[in-house]
C-alpha cells in the first residue's frame, strides 16, 4: 500500500511542477500529500526511523490544507521536486506495513 501510496504522491508532485494547472489540482495536490506523508510518517516511527517521521511530518506540514502555507511559484517548484524526489526515496527504504 505505501509503494502505491508514494508512486502516486510523487507523479502528482511532477504534474505540479510546470504552471499552468488550475487552482483545483493544486487543492487536491496538498490534500493528498498531507495525507501521504502522515501515512508514511507513522509507517516511518512504526520501524523507528525516525529521521523520516521528521522529514515527512515536515512534507505534511508544508502541505496541510487546513493552515496552509502561501509561498511563490519558485518556492513550490523547488518544494514540490523535493518532496517528489524524498517521496521516490522512500519505495526503496519505508517498508510495507504488515496487517
Amino acid at each position: 500500500m505505501n509503494y502505491l501510496i508514494s508512486i502516486i504522491a510523487t507523479v502528482m508532485l511532477l504534474i505540479a511542477i510546470p504552471s499552468g494547472l488550475p487552482y483545483a489540482y493544486y487543492i487536491l495536490l496538498r490534500w493528498v500529500i498531507c495525507g501521504a506523508a502522515i501515512y508514511i510518517s507513522i509507517l516511518s516511527s512504526d520501524q523507528e526511523k525516525q529521521y523520516l517521521v521528521w522529514i515527512f511530518g515536515t512534507i505534511a506540514l508544508l502541505f496541510n490544507p487546513i493552515f496552509p502555507f502561501y509561498l511563490g511559484k519558485g518556492i513550490w517548484v523547488i518544494i514540490d521536486a523535493i518532496a517528489a524526489l524524498l517521496f521516490f526515496i522512500s519505495l526503496f527504504i519505508v517498508k510495507p506495513y504488515k496487517y
